[in-house]
């Protein structure tokens, strides 16, 4: 399966390690489980990693590049038999969502290399979520922990000071 890291991090082709840097932060932070805690944003961050490893490698990247432009040859070769067989006029924008996942599905990468290195770009982004998504759960725990510590000891005071203001008014 194909995946379009450009697509995935909103950048052209053509995009510097910093504007995949920008990229990356501003969809992380978009997707974070933090902002979204009704939402299960798993796919996305795995995504948003894997693209951002592949792409930040300089020899991956170069890799990925000559694959990208081959999965786009395939796709709109495609497309223009399409609509050859349905004699429409072909324009590569016309393709369907459906059916430009349905080329990422079919798509076969070639390079062996980059398919591995994919492959293991794909299993550390999902260890970056899984860590990620721990470590939301310990902030949580702990932040509840230290509030019920907070008005722990916020009742055991309001207590302590009620208690000396009865002694104090007793021996008056």
């Amino acid at each position: 399966m194909f995946k379009d890291y450009y697509k995935i991090l909103e950048i052209n082709i053509n995009a510097s390690d910093d504007e995949i840097k920008h990229a990356y932060k501003r969809l992380a932070k978009k997707w974070h489980p933090d902002l979204n805690q009704n939402i299960d944003t798993t796919q996305q961050m795995q995504d948003i990693n894997e693209a951002k490893l592949i792409l930040l490698d300089k020899e991956a990247r170069e890799k990925y590049d000559i694959e990208y432009k081959s999965f786009y040859e395939y796709v709109n070769k495609k497309e223009k038999a399409n609509f050859d067989n349905q004699s429409e006029t072909y324009n590569q924008d016309n393709y369907t969502k459906s059916s430009y996942e349905r080329y990422q599905k079919e798509y076969e990468i070639k390079d062996d290399i980059l398919k591995k290195w994919m492959n293991n770009a794909q299993e550390q982004a999902i260890e970056i979520v899984k860590q990620a998504l721990r470590d939301v759960k310990g902030v949580s725990v702990a932040a509840s922990k230290g509030c019920l510590t907070g008005i722990t000891n916020a009742i055991i005071f309001i207590i302590a000071m009620f208690i000396l203001g009865l002694i104090i008014s007793l021996f008056r």
